[in-house]
């Protein structure tokens, strides 16, 4: 299925010359959701995936549905602040700026494996920031699933050493 007619593309937002892609449109139409959820489970239906973490605010959405599909816990990863327990954090940069995200110190155990789960993969800082914590904790990066890809941000590079699921690609146009 092609994404990109259901993509709203928004310009200058959150900041002049930023082209933010908004996936909440996806999410309004069932068919749509569906797809979504089962081609971003599908890679990894036939690994054992102990836990998805789903990273603050879209990752919530998509991981809980996708936790579901395939039978398995969630974790959350959140911005620094929102979680109630001891937490664990790391900091990282956005295309936009910096920020710190967090996790709870126990939601992950020793040996997990673990599925990435977010809307959208830039320069990869949100993503490399979680994973580190993932890996501190002693989980299993088993792969990272994600709806749209930036390429020419580098996000994907960096983080090309994980299995990558996108759904869709931009190519900077």
């Amino acid at each position: 299925m092609d994404l990109k007619p259901y993509i709203r593309e928004v310009p200058d937002w959150p900041k002049k010359g930023i082209i933010f892609y908004d996936i909440t449109t996806l999410l309004e139409d069932h068919a749509i959701l569906k797809y979504i959820v089962d081609a971003m489970a599908e890679p990894f239906r036939d690994e054992r995936i102990d836990k998805i973490v789903a990273i603050d605010a879209r990752g919530f959405l998509l991981g809980a549905a996708i936790a579901y599909n395939i039978g398995c816990g969630v974790s959350l990863v959140r911005k620094e602040g929102k979680l109630p327990y001891k937490t664990i954090k790391e900091s990282y940069e956005k295309e936009y700026g910096v920020d710190v995200l967090t996790m709870h110190e126990d939601t992950i155990k020793k040996g997990e494996r673990v599925l990435v789960v977010d809307d959208l993969l830039a320069t990869g800082g949100t993503l490399e920031a979680s994973v580190k914590m993932i890996e501190r904790l002693g989980g299993v990066i088993a792969g990272i699933s994600y709806i749209v890809d930036l390429p020419f941000l580098g996000g994907s590079e960096k983080m090309s050493k994980y299995k990558l699921n996108c759904l869709v690609s931009y190519d900077g146009e």
